[in-house]
């Protein structure tokens, strides 16, 4: 996704909403996101699989990490 400073957006901002990309924008203030901005109309199931490749997972994604010992007594 894309990140642009509030003041590049600003001076810039018609000419990004024409190139304006699925992912949408991130805007930011001071290198801080502040605002992300999307097209309308992005409905939920077009986010579907949309950071398929840019995530990972570790582990057991269904497990805490905690074991459990449950003694009968």
């Amino acid at each position: 996704m894309q990140k642009i400073g509030a003041a590049r957006f600003k001076a810039e901002c018609l000419a990004i909403l024409d190139a304006l990309t699925p992912e949408g924008v991130i805007i930011t203030k001071h290198g801080r996101p502040v605002a992300r901005l999307i097209p309308v109309g992005q409905e939920g199931a077009d986010l579907i699989g949309l950071l398929r490749g840019k995530i990972e997972i570790k582990g057991d994604i269904k497990s805490t990490g905690v074991v459990w010992d449950v003694a009968e007594s």
